[in-house]
This record gives structure tokens, sequence and C-alpha cells, in this order.
């Protein structure tokens, strides 16, 4: 075995609770290799399972973290597929219970191992699968987003609704980005949003109904919930589609059964997993991503990085909202 630095809690709560503990990390097994890490990628889902909101429930003490990217330190016996000193990243295909990305070293399943592209930084490298997987797997693999197409992408400013702008821009589609303020206009458009609506301060229903000429859109991938999910279901087209991904409100989530039937619309919950946990799935979404960075359509977009033992400030800022972009921690 050999020693290692890595983020475990002993208890849930907020992000104080995390620790840098010396652990030993033993020789991978069958399937599996270990990963010196060199950057790590900061997602909702971990400071959800942290704070034990998840849809999982940490097992204690808990390690976390889905996305690493490093090189390649040691191999399990009859693997073939890796060399060592080659640079990997991970993708997010498994349970935190069984692995942890946040540390010095960490072991990986083989098939959620993929080689970097050569032309991401480490810090790159370990912030695409969470967000790209996620916003493919919803908007091209679960709703179909076509050419010529509207999406409405609330807390479009995450890494995830930025992504979605990339996948929709690629696929051809209109998207619709949505933000509290217009301090995140500019950034949004500039991030290749076709049009931004801040929310605070003008009418979601009414606004997007002049862009799509009272159509209304045919796809809305929302991380939030609450109140404002009726709103964008009033301002989406009949046959719509609509995907949550998240529960970023804490209110309840009103379903209005009747325009619902009248507008024969689809609401689908959507996670990673849905992609992720399907082989077949994973390698079309891998190959949609991988195909995207290699023709400069799909970029990450890298808000603010910490280094390694700022672990619990990361988190913090990442529960504070006002990254843009993704959020990363150097190793």
């Amino acid at each position: 075995m050999t020693m290692s630095r890595t983020v475990r809690f002993m208890e849930t709560g907020g992000p104080e609770v995390l620790r840098i503990d010396d652990i030993d990390i033993p020789a991978p097994g069958p399937n599996e290799v270990r990963i010196r890490a060199r950057a790590l990628g900061l997602n909702r889902a971990e400071s959800m399972w942290r704070s034990g909101k998840y849809i999982e429930e940490p097992i204690l003490p808990a390690r976390l973290g889905y996305e690493a990217a490093g090189i390649i330190e040691a191999i399990g016996e009859g693997e073939t597929g890796f060399t060592i000193g080659e640079a990997v990243s991970v993708v997010p295909a498994f349970s935190q219970n069984q692995y942890g990305m946040y540390g010095e070293l960490v072991l990986a399943p083989t098939f959620a191992v993929v080689k970097n592209p050569p032309s991401l930084s480490f810090e790159e490298a370990a912030s695409i699968w969470m967000m790209f997987i996620t916003a493919y797997g919803a908007l091209v693999d679960q709703a179909g987003l076509l050419a010529g197409e509207t999406v409405v992408i609330p807390a479009a400013s995450s890494s995830v609704g930025i992504a979605a702008i990339q996948v929709a821009n690629m696929v051809g589609a209109t998207s619709i980005a949505l933000t509290r303020t217009s301090a995140k206009r500019a950034p949004l458009l500039d991030a290749g949003a076709r049009h931004v609506i801040a929310t605070e301060e003008q009418d979601l229903v009414l606004e997007i109904l002049k862009i799509t000429n009272g159509k209304g859109a045919r796809v809305v991938f929302d991380p939030i919930g609450g109140p404002s999910f009726t709103k964008l279901l009033a301002a989406s087209s009949p046959g719509a589609t609509l995907i949550l991904y998240g529960a970023l409100s804490e209110e309840p989530t009103a379903l209005p059964i009747l325009e619902m039937l009248a507008k024969h619309v689809t609401i689908h919950a959507n996670t990673i997993w849905t992609t992720s946990g399907d082989p077949v799935r994973l390698a079309k979404a891998k190959s949609f991503v991988l195909k995207g960075l290699e023709e400069g359509r799909l970029k990450p977009v890298i808000a603010k990085s910490f280094p390694f033992e700022d672990i619990i400030e990361a988190h913090t800022y990442l529960e504070s909202n006002q990254q843009f972009g993704k959020l990363v921690v150097t190793l």
C-alpha cells in the first residue's frame, strides 16, 4: 500500500466537516488503475453527498469526488488498455461509496477512465465529463434535441448550464439561457447563448414566447425545480420535453396537471447515471464529447482554481453560486 493525502468526512454537514487525512491506497485490483491526481473537478453532487442530501447515503467515514485527471501510476492485473505514465481523466460512473477522487492517489475502475485529449490541460480534463455527459445525455440522448429547436437552460452560468449551451450549439439548436440578474448576460452571450433572460428583471414566460414567436420552447433543462417550474411549463410548446436534473430550490415543485394534460408534455428526471450507467449510452456520450473537444465546439470554462489544501474554501465557494463555469482543485 501507498500513503496518500485524501479528503474524507466523519459526519455529514457543511464544508467544515471535510478533512485531509493520510490513508493507505492499495495497489489496483483487476479492472482498476491507480492515478496520481493533478487536478480534481468539483460538482454539486459532491456537496450534496457531503451534506447528506444526495440520492445515495454516504457510508462513514466517507470519501468523495467524481472527477480527477492525472497520470497512471499502477495498473491492475490483466489490464491491457492503459500504460503507466499515461495521462487520463475519470468519468462519473460509480458510487462515491466505492471510489472517491479527492486525493493525491486514487483508484478508479477502468470502465470510467479515459485517455486525455492532448489539447487539454489537467485542469480542463478534470472538468469535462460531469458537465458534458450530463448535458449530452439529457438534451441529445433523452430529449432528442435537433437543429432549429429551442432549449431553455435555467442556472445557465453553472458548469452544466454552460455545457448545455455548447451542446445545443453543436447540434444547431437555439439556446435561451436563464440567469437571475443581467450581471451575467454578457458572459453568457460570450459563452454562446443565443438569448439571455434575467428572471428577476424580465417576465420569463413573455420573453420565451416572444423569442419563439408564440410557440414556446420544445426542451427545458432545469436543475432548480420549485415555484419557477410552473413558469417553465407555461413557456413550453405542446409536446415539449421538460427535464429535471437537480433540486436546487428548497421549495416544493408544483405540477399543474391540467396544463400538462392539455399540452401533452413529457417530464423526465435525469442524472448523469441515466447515461453513464448504460455502457452503450456512455460510449456514445464519450464519442460525442471527444468529437466536440477535438473540433473546438466543446470547451470547458474554468471559473476558479483552488489548491488541494483549500478544499473547505473550495466547497464553500461552490455553494455560494458566484462562479461562472467549473471549479477545479489542483495538486
